[in-house]
């Protein structure tokens, strides 16, 4: 087993206490550098490794760890016969709901839980840094609506993480169109969602919505440094809302994938062209609409504001099917979907 490998095992068993430089390096015999040096790797790959002069590392606490038990409490009663899985490491909630999805059957409103993904993903193919302390989770939809109006599915998850946060943290979250969830001007949230086809009918069979909210800052990268912020749990916790079975990072969880199942369903209930009830709060939080923005659009391999020229434009609405509407400085007006478009405020 690799030190890093042999280091993580012996701080996670040990979650809670501290445990010095010189106890791992004469358990594992090997120098103290060689400790420091394996430490620093597991912080770079999103580990939460605390140091103490004196006392040495520790992984924090694992109270307000997500688990099987605080999640399942935390749900609602119609949801806790649906189908959940927990990881407390894993590559992705995404890839691993389509990976379940192909290998046994999986109903609408089944859920994926991770502490920590070593893969994480955003739109367009960039990476999501998904330290250890972050809620990432997967909701499988099985979409009874035309698939026309599913850009309405990342609508309804983004009204759903802002109002999840609003409700459990009394924070203010606004959504930046389409997938983003920002609070105090910095960005706490990104939704990913992947459609999951038959192979044999080329329809689409389920669609997978990737949700990760940071929880802290600690350890981000220099790039995500003044871009990234985190929701307050200990807000949350303060509250005294918390039911002791679960914990706030938990109750937040759950409540996203609450709302999700829930505003996921109004899309069918809605007729043609009929705004599904959650778009009422969605265009609440919005934090662009009357905004001057720059839209960008076209073929792009990572970043479309360092690869093309924004078009300036305002944002004017959203339409009921989640478009965004825009008019362009000229006065010509478009209705943005989803797709390579994003926008910049």
């Amino acid at each position: 087993m690799a030190i890093k490998d042999s280091i993580l095992k012996t701080l996670t068993e040990s979650r809670g206490s501290y445990i010095s430089g010189e106890e791992l390096s004469a358990s594992l015999d090997v120098s103290r550098a060689a400790v420091w040096k394996a430490i620093k790797t597991l912080r770079d790959e999103g580990y939460n490794i605390e140091a103490v002069t004196n006392k040495g590392y520790r992984m924090p606490p694992a109270g307000d760890a997500i688990t099987e038990a605080s999640i399942r409490y935390a749900l609602p009663p119609e949801l806790r016969s649906s189908k959940c899985f927990f990881y407390d490491t894993i590559d992705s909630t995404n890839m691993q709901a389509k990976r379940l999805l192909l290998s046994e059957e999986i109903q609408s409103g089944s859920a994926i839980f991770a502490n920590h993904q070593t893969a994480g993903r955003g739109r367009l193919g960039r990476g999501f840094f998904s330290p250890e302390n972050g809620i990432y989770l997967s909701v499988i939809i099985k979409p009874d609506f035309d698939i026309s109006r599913s850009v309405l599915v990342t609508v309804a998850a983004a009204a759903a993480v802002a109002k999840a946060i609003q409700d459990v943290c009394s924070q203010d979250a606004r959504i930046k169109w389409v997938n983003d969830i920002y609070v105090d001007s910095s960005k706490v949230c990104g939704i990913l969602t992947e459609a999951v086809t038959d192979f044999e009918s080329g329809q689409i069979e389920s669609l997978v919505i990737g949700i990760g909210i940071n929880t802290s800052t600690e350890g981000f990268p220099e790039e995500l440094k003044g871009i990234a912020g985190a929701v307050d749990l200990e807000r949350a916790a303060a509250t005294g809302n918390i039911p002791a079975s679960t914990n706030a990072k938990s109750l937040l969880a759950a409540e996203v994938v609450r709302l999700t199942v829930e505003y996921t369903s109004q899309i069918a209930k809605a007729s043609p062209g009929e705004a599904p009830a959650f778009l009422d709060i969605y265009r609440e939080k919005s934090m662009i609409i009357g905004h001057d923005i720059h839209v960008f659009k076209g073929t792009y391999r990572a970043d479309p504001t360092s690869e093309l020229n924004g078009i300036p434009a305002k944002a004017v609405g959203i339409d009921n099917d989640g478009g965004l509407q825009v008019v362009y400085e000229n006065g010509t007006e478009e209705t943005l979907t989803t797709g390579e478009v994003t926008i910049r405020l």
